[in-house]
């Protein structure tokens, strides 16, 4: 693993450049937005430096070595994007534990906290990086290496002027389809129901991800989140309704 010269866990004070993306498609601009930093309780901080040298990194420009980092070659990788305390993340992870989970979130206390779960439970499978999900596909995830990626509950920007900060955009949908293997899964969720709406609009948008729906009994990996999200709990007791998307990475354009 390349080692990162800023203190344990943290980024480099202010926003950095964001990627230029030439290829026409809508990606999204978080502008001058500022993330929450958070402070860790004395034993999270404990287990933190104990362990986020061997179960973290920050986002950089080297490609992850994920067969070195995960100590074992010839197993599926999926990212998570925004796994937040990483409710799901931990409870997913013994579920496949032939699978390497890498975990992707900007606010520190999250991984925090799913570090602690992932030490007190002896999960092996899990690895996290702290940064945001656009630029880590981007700057640290060889093409064509991905098995999934999982986004769950995004931020849905509600307010119109913010749509644009939106994850799932033709971009990150191009991005996405880029880092996947042919076969390779998308699963997103949502409980915001003009978040949804956006989604349907996007997909068939991407020519080499094809829709699949929801449920979709032949899909190759774990579906069930296990578990209610704090987010989602949120969600369920304002009676919102949760939407889900699977897609696969095609080898072609659909037709």
């Amino acid at each position: 693993m390349t080692t990162n010269t800023s203190p344990l866990g943290e980024l480099p004070d202010g926003r950095p450049l964001q990627t230029e993306f030439n290829d026409g498609l809508d990606y999204p601009r978080l502008g001058t937005v500022s993330f929450r930093r958070g402070t860790l309780t004395d034993n999270q901080q404990a287990l933190f430096d104990e362990h986020w040298p061997r179960l973290g990194t920050v986002l950089n420009d080297a490609p992850l070595d994920i067969d070195e980092w995960f100590g074992r070659s010839g197993h599926p990788t999926i990212v998570e994007i925004g796994s937040g305390t990483g409710t799901s993340t931990a409870a997913m992870a013994p579920l496949e534990a032939d699978t390497n989970i890498i975990a992707v979130e900007l606010y520190k206390p999250g991984l925090a906290k799913l570090l602690g779960s992932v030490v007190r439970s002896e999960i092996e499978n899990v690895r996290m990086v702290r940064g945001d999900g656009i630029e880590v596909l981007a700057r640290m995830i060889p093409d064509s290496s991905l098995d999934g990626v999982r986004i769950f509950f995004p931020d849905p920007w509600p307010k119109a002027r913010h749509h644009k900060r939106r994850i799932i955009q033709s971009g990150p949908l191009r991005l996405i389809a880029r880092k996947l293997k042919p076969g390779g899964v998308l699963h997103v969720a949502t409980d915001h129901a003009d978040y949804a709406e956006w989604i349907d609009e996007l997909v068939n948008v991407e020519e080499l991800l094809t829709y699949r729906g929801w449920p979709w009994p032949e899909c190759p990996q774990l579906t069930d989140r296990q578990v209610i999200t704090k987010f989602e709990g949120k969600g369920l007791n304002k009676d919102h309704v949760i939407k889900e998307y699977l897609w696969e990475r095609t080898d072609a354009p659909n037709p």
